[in-house]
């Protein structure tokens, strides 16, 4: 029913995007800090191995989902992106994302992965800290008040 593949690009670019654009405009705050569009001129060069990767699952032949992780350094990776279409929540669909992530980023020689997350997703908190995502120092910018900031060795 569900399947997970990583993306292609240039040819995975536009559902890539749209996914993305309905990741962001989810968020219950604006993520205008992130220059988003700034980013997607670029997704190949961050979101591409060894650097980075992004993971897009799929009902069918629809994108309903979406994960992904970029470069802070040699050592560490940021997960980025961790998105399920709400009608589609419920199958476990964000572990599975998140644990095919961590296992990519280890066999692309990372050795620690972090992530932010709003305060307003406590599901997706609740999953971090059940695949063994601990408080941590931000490796990158965000100014949300109640953030939290999480990491974990891989």
């Amino acid at each position: 029913m569900f399947s997970i593949r990583q993306a292609a690009f240039p040819q995975d670019n536009d559902p890539v995007l749209a996914i993305f654009r309905e990741y962001i405009a989810s968020a219950p705050v604006s993520l205008d800090y992130q220059q988003n569009e700034q980013e997607f001129v670029s997704l190949e060069s961050k979101y591409s191995l060894p650097y980075g990767v992004v993971f897009l699952i799929f009902k069918e032949d629809e994108v309903v989902g979406c994960a992904a992780f970029r470069r802070v350094d040699d050592r560490v990776c940021e997960m980025k992106r961790v998105y399920i279409r709400p009608t589609e929540r419920g199958h476990r669909l964000g572990e599975k994302l998140v644990t095919e992530l961590m296992g990519c980023a280890k066999e692309n020689g990372y050795q620690r992965m972090c992530l932010d997350v709003l305060a307003d997703f406590e599901t997706a908190r609740k999953l971090y800290i059940k695949l063994g995502f601990e408080p941590c120092d931000p490796v990158s910018y965000n100014p949300i008040p109640g953030t939290h900031f999480l990491g974990r060795d891989l």
